[in-house]
């Protein structure tokens, strides 16, 4: 039997800390930083959006159990970076600066993204 390869996962467009809005989906128009990128998976998880309600067991930190408010993750596709000089959201491209190093660039204004 022969192995399967595995697909390389995609080079992502965005990062953790990038500030972007969801464009799609039940959160769709909600904007936040980035808590957490799963690259394996391509989804990303945002700060006050798709939040979901986890019910737990009662433990050490929470002797009550209950339902807690948290949020899930949400496809890249469906997330779009804000762009850090104009506030709009934008795609995202790369170029190389003046030091001759690869920097993700705002499409829209040609601004570098930090």
């Amino acid at each position: 039997m022969e192995k399967k390869k595995q697909a390389q996962p995609a080079k992502l467009k965005i990062r953790k800390g990038d500030l972007v809005k969801v464009i799609a989906g039940d959160s769709k128009g909600a904007q936040g930083k980035i808590v957490e990128v799963l690259i394996a998976k391509g989804r990303a998880i945002v700060e006050g959006a798709n939040m979901v309600s986890k019910h737990t067991k009662p433990n050490a930190a929470s002797p009550n159990g209950g339902i807690i408010k948290m949020e899930a993750s949400i496809h890249i596709s469906n997330l779009m970076l804000i762009d850090p000089k104009t506030g709009v959201p934008t795609r995202v491209g790369r170029k190389k600066n003046s030091a001759g190093k690869l920097v993700r660039v705002a499409k829209k204004s040609g601004e570098e993204i930090k």
